[in-house]
């Protein structure tokens, strides 16, 4: 089992909010943490923000579309940091979906709704948090 992990999601609007890393996916995870620190500028899709990270390729590792609120994902057809907070315009009455499948590498610590603040265009970062 993976030890316990934590990243920072950083932005002006929300501050620093804590995600838990997942052991759901570690060759992702693993990948992920190698590129960090990162930033990007957020794109909105309904209730999810998402920005391209620089990685080459992810493969599918317990790949799934349907996601929980708070989760933190790779997007896997175009590698991307997906933070799901609410809805996404494919998402049904009862449950979250990504646009395509996902690896999910953490989850938001905490109040996900936080999220709602950010603004399409808003500086990213990304950084491990452990010490």
């Amino acid at each position: 089992m993976a030890c316990l992990r934590h990243i920072m999601v950083e932005s002006g609007s929300i501050g620093k909010v804590l995600v838990e890393l997942t052991d759901e996916n570690p060759e992702t995870v693993e990948k992920f943490l190698k590129i960090l620190p990162v930033e990007g500028r957020a794109n909105l899709w309904g209730e999810e923000i998402y920005f391209k990270i620089p990685i080459d390729k992810i493969e599918p590792e317990n790949p799934r579309q349907v996601v929980k609120e708070g989760e933190i994902a790779i997007w896997i057809e175009n590698p991307s940091l997906c933070i799901f907070f609410g809805k996404t315009p494919v998402s049904t009455a009862k449950e979250i979906r990504a646009y395509s499948d996902v690896n999910v590498i953490g989850r938001v610590k905490g109040d996900y709704e936080i999220f709602k603040k950010v603004k399409s265009g808003e500086k990213i970062k990304v950084a491990i948090a452990d010490q």
